[in-house]
């Protein structure tokens, strides 16, 4: 498995109240397959999986009209939280603070200073 290098975009996320139509169009445009996720319980998670990919490299979560459509990118870091901090020191609002799943991954969302949504996110420790 490549491991991604610290501080470079890693993860892709669509979340949609149209997952159908979503996996539909890009399996069709770039030949994606889905693999339906279930380390967060009450949340319905397919993970993206490109040709020739080892390992899922974004997803698809149904909001099941919870919240806006949105397409975001995900940075893999070292530290979640530190880095959530250094960006509010930056002038970045959190819009979702850390949080881990039952897999051990932990991400936050962010707005730059600019007004663009992003994420980011660290693995379990080896």
């Amino acid at each position: 498995m490549t491991v991604p290098a610290f501080n470079s975009v890693a993860w892709f996320e669509f979340g949609t109240d149209q997952p159908e139509k979503v996996k539909e169009f890009y399996g069709e445009l770039f030949d994606w397959q889905y693999i339906l996720n279930t380390n967060t319980p009450g949340v319905t998670y397919h993970s993206v999986m490109t040709p020739g990919a080892q390992q899922p490299v974004g997803g698809v979560w149904e909001s099941e009209g919870g919240f806006p459509n949105y397409a975001i990118f995900y940075v893999f870091v070292q530290d979640v939280a530190a880095i959530v901090e250094r960006a509010e020191k930056l002038g970045a609002e959190v819009l979702m603070a850390p949080v881990s799943d039952s897999a051990g991954f932990t991400f936050a969302r962010l707005e730059d200073t600019a007004g663009h949504h992003f994420g980011v996110f660290s693995v379990p420790a080896p």
